[in-house]
C-alpha cells in the first residue's frame, strides 16, 4: 500500500519560510517522479513543482520560480519543498504526489498524500 505523508505546514508571517516534507512508503521511491501541488479555498488544485527520479530535473510553476525549491533524498524516501519569501496568496493545502512518469498536471499522478495546510498571514 502506497502512503505519502506530508508534514511541515503551519502558520507563518508574510516573508517567512517553511520547509515541507513528504515521506513515501510502499513504492520504489527512486523510480518515481514526485510533485507538489496546492489548492486554495474555492480554487482548483494547481501545480507547484516536480522533480525527476534522481533529482536531476526540476520544474516549477512560473509564478513560483526563485521562491520555492523542490529536492529529494532517495535514501530517506522523502521529497522536500523549501518555500521562501512566502506571501498570503501562498495560503493553501499542499499535496505531494508520486508517479512513474514526471508530469506537470495533477491527473498524471497516481498517488497522493493527504495534504498539509500552509497559512501565510499578512
Amino acid at each position: 500500500q502506497v502512503q505519502l505523508v506530508e508534514s511541515g505546514g503551519g502558520l507563518v508571517q508574510a516573508g517567512g519560510s517553511l520547509r515541507l516534507s513528504c515521506a513515501a512508503s510502499g513504492l520504489t521511491f527512486s523510480r518515481h517522479a514526485m510533485g507538489w501541488f496546492r489548492q486554495a479555498p474555492g480554487k482548483e488544485r494547481e501545480f507547484v513543482a516536480a522533480i525527476s527520479w534522481g533529482g536531476n530535473s526540476t520544474f516549477y510553476a512560473d509564478s513560483l520560480k526563485g521562491r520555492f525549491t523542490i529536492s529529494r533524498d532517495n535514501a530517506k524516501n522523502t521529497v522536500y519543498l523549501q518555500m521562501n519569501s512566502l506571501k498570503p496568496e501562498d495560503t493553501a493545502v499542499y499535496y505531494c504526489a508520486a508517479n512513474r512518469i514526471l508530469g506537470l498536471e495533477s491527473y498524471e499522478y497516481d498517488y497522493w498524500g493527504q495534504g498539509t495546510q500552509v497559512t501565510v498571514s499578512s
